[in-house]
């Protein structure tokens, strides 16, 4: 048990260094800041004052190494943008993040575990089939359409939600339907997999030779065992839940880590994007070690 745990903490450490190491390169991909920031005026020793003074005239291998000792420190650096402090940033705008992640998640979570027992219990029947149209919407539709859509029919025409920004309870509806939405299919066809698969198990055949009600038996057993893989998806489904949708909180105005790392990207603000990347690693790396923990202690297969 502890070499296991070892091990997965070893390589969540290299996860998150090499996920580092990659949005530093990505980012610097995007093209020179100091085009953005330097005025038309601007002479070249202007420009090789300003790289200078933001620590982009030293070489990648420095400039990485400087971003994760202080990283590893908490220090995230300055944004480029507006020299301001990136974790104190990053730290403003993850409340409202989570404000509407963490609902999303929990909406999505009940919601998706329901209909993926319907749809497996009422298989091949016009409930599955209507179940799992919706999940395919859910999977397909560009999520700034779906956004679009909503402000236009519950804003415009129907008047009886804002179109965006942050303020009254009735702002946080649409942001949290719409992310509900979008996490929602694929908890209901985790679970639809899953319980279609348990039903089929011989002790699940032995609970109904018993005698034990169809209901006993779906929910008492099979539902049970099928709550398990969902804990896989964990990870992925925390970060989205917590940083929310780059498109939906810009499309909403909603002032969130999504906003900010989109407003990081337009203005090539190398240590905002770096931090909000990180951060997202971090969470899901950090979720999938827990779950990891979880599996260990839950399943004798990996504990011995």
């Amino acid at each position: 048990m502890g070499t296991y745990l070892l091990t997965r903490s070893i390589q969540s450490v290299l996860t998150i260094l090499v996920i580092s190491l990659l949005v530093f390169v990505m980012a610097r991909a995007t093209g020179d800041p100091v085009t953005l920031l330097a005025s038309d005026k601007a002479t070249a020793q202007d420009i090789a004052l300003l790289k200078q003074q933001l620590g982009l005239d030293q070489p990648l291998p420095i400039q990485y190494w400087v971003f994760i000792s202080n990283a590893v420190r908490g220090n995230l650096g300055k944004s480029l943008a507006d020299r301001g402090d990136v974790a104190q940033l990053i730290g403003e705008r993850l409340p409202n993040s989570a404000a509407i992640g963490v609902p999303a998640l929990v909406l999505s979570t009940v919601i998706g575990v329901a209909m993926g027992v319907a749809a497996a219990v009422k298989r091949d029947t016009w409930l599955d089939k209507t179940m799992r149209v919706v999940a395919v919407l859910g999977q397909s539709m560009p999520a700034f359409w779906v956004s679009i859509m909503a402000i236009f029919i519950f804003s415009v025409v129907l008047r009886v939600l804002p179109t965006s920004g942050m303020g009254s309870p009735d702002h946080y509806i649409l942001p949290i339907a719409v992310l509900t939405f979008f996490a929602l299919p694929q908890r209901m066809r985790l679970m639809r997999s899953s319980l279609l698969e348990i039903l089929g198990t011989e002790y699940v055949k032995q609970a109904r030779a018993k005698g034990l009600s169809e209901r006993a038996v779906v929910w008492r057993h099979a539902v049970r065992n099928a709550l398990s893989p969902q804990l896989t998806s964990f990870g992925l489904t925390l970060a989205f839940a917590i940083t929310g949708a780059v498109l939906v909180e810009t499309v909403f105005s909603w002032p969130g880590l999504g906003q900010l790392a989109y407003q990081a990207m337009l203005s090539r603000d190398y240590p905002l994007i770096q931090g909000t990347v990180l951060l997202v690693a971090v969470l899901v790396v950090g979720a999938n070690f827990l779950v990891d923990v979880l599996y260990a202690y839950i399943d004798p297969r990996i504990k011995y």
